[in-house]
């Protein structure tokens, strides 16, 4: 029979894994609940249409081929969510909540695909905490979006946090300061590597973020967008700095900060993390005031962030941040005998409904057997029924830690074990162990 493995850039979430995922999570929970958030889900699949005019030509996910798309059965293209905003305004405006009180905060979790080159953090699926803020030009919307991820990483361990920031203008000023871009590199075109070249003619902007020596070289002379930007960009840039400064939350402006989006106009931030040497960005996001008008809405002024929870995991696992451990079952009911089983299964029964975890030794083993099991486990306590305690109408409770063992009436095993679990258990008289 063929061994079936993984597709590449994508991978297993093992149960050794998952308490890194809940601790990352039940944090976002807490901050977007803290912070006002409500929660979105969207499809997996969408029109293939919706990501094409939200993401624009030039975007990396569009001039990588990075779009999972393909044809239905009833011959329309659809696509699987490269990212969650484009989904998420299409709801907004699809669901009439723009008529709802400003700002409308939302966030979503859940799995993100493209088709890009794998590589340490960055898979072909990975799942995304994202945050929205909608309906506010303030810059301190900026900022709150920008707090939300920040304290997300601070809250979970992260040392050495801080932002990279950038402000790419709007459609008033961001023209022209193309225009300068694309005559710098024009002046300088022999120089370039062909992918700059082709970048420099669909989204010249991604120029800035080129992985490539040779354009490297020529970043220093390149113009800078937040030297170019009209008044009321350069205001809203100035004061967003200034909450920053306010609130003590370190930041650098970076000029080659653009993102991957064609959606952003004015703010991009990202979350850095210095410990992290190369891969130092953990997270980023921006403004993007135009985006629910391209998907068929009214004006509507929007920022946000998008977190990949496996960037986090290897980030926690990194610093060797360890997270608390994932509460395993408390009691196993052993037995022997059919009919002690049978008491057994009722008590485990009884104890999940109480809201104790709980679990059987399943089989028809000796009890030196399952008490192996019960160790193995990590249990605190073990039922134990066999025919001579059900004879008698009790269970032999056995504490694993302390190896003492006390015997119950059955009747009251259930009061018994919440007595212990709350740490307040009623008198009982000892046993020996055996």
């Amino acid at each position: 029979m063929p061994k079936f493995q993984t597709l590449k850039g994508f991978k297993d979430v093992l149960p050794e894994e998952f308490p890194y995922w809940r601790f990352v999570l039940n944090k976002a929970l807490d901050l977007a609940d803290r912070y006002g958030y409500r929660q979105i889900d969207t499809p997996i699949l969408e029109e293939t249409r919706l990501f094409l005019r939200g993401l624009q030509e030039g975007t990396a996910i569009i001039l990588d081929k990075e779009l999972y798309s393909f044809e239905d059965l009833d011959g329309s293209n659809i696509s699987l969510r490269p990212e969650f905003t484009a989904g998420v305004m299409r709801a907004y405006v699809q669901h009439g909540m723009h008529t709802r009180p400003k700002p409308v905060k939302l966030f979503a979790i859940g799995p993100l695909f493209r088709h890009e080159k794998p590589q340490a953090g960055r898979f072909r699926q990975h799942t995304q905490f994202n945050a929205e803020l909608l309906g506010e030009e303030d810059p301190a919307a900026d900022l709150e979006i920008m707090q939300l991820a920040y304290h997300l990483y601070k809250e979970l361990g992260f040392q050495g946090v801080s932002f990279q920031i950038n402000s790419i203008g709007c459609p008033t000023c961001r023209p022209a300061y193309i225009e300068r871009l694309v005559n710098y590199f024009e002046s300088h075109y022999d120089d370039l590597p062909e992918v700059d070249r082709r970048r420099l003619k669909v989204n010249p902007l991604r120029v800035l973020d080129t992985k490539e020596e040779a354009t490297l070289a020529l970043l220093a002379d390149a113009p800078k967008s937040a030297d170019h930007l009209c008044h009321d960009c350069a205001d809203h840039f100035d004061t967003l700095q200034g909450y920053l400064q306010a609130l003590e939350m370190p930041y650098q402006v970076n000029f080659r900060l653009v993102r991957g989006f064609d959606y952003y106009v004015r703010t991009v931030f990202e979350v850095w993390a210095q410990e992290l040497g190369a891969q130092n960005a953990l997270c980023g996001g921006g403004r993007y005031d135009g985006l629910v008008a391209s998907v068929g809405g009214p004006k509507t002024p929007g920022v946000g962030v998008g977190i990949g929870i496996e960037r986090i995991v290897l980030s926690l696992k990194a610093q060797d941040i360890q997270p608390p451990p994932l509460p395993g079952p408390w009691v196993m009911a052993l037995h022997r005998g059919r009919e002690a089983k049978l008491a057994a299964l009722k008590l485990i029964d009884a104890l999940r409904a109480a809201g104790l975890p709980a679990v059987l030794a399943f089989g028809d083993r000796s009890l030196k057997s399952q008490l192996k099991s019960a160790n193995k486990a990590g249990v605190r306590f073990a039922a134990i029924i066999a025919e001579e305690e059900l004879a008698r109408g009790v269970a032999a409770m056995r504490d694993m830690e302390t190896g003492e063992q006390v015997e119950v009436p059955l009747d009251h095993a259930l009061s018994w074990l919440q007595s212990k679990r709350s740490g307040h258990p009623p008198a009982a008289s000892p046993q020996p162990a055996g």
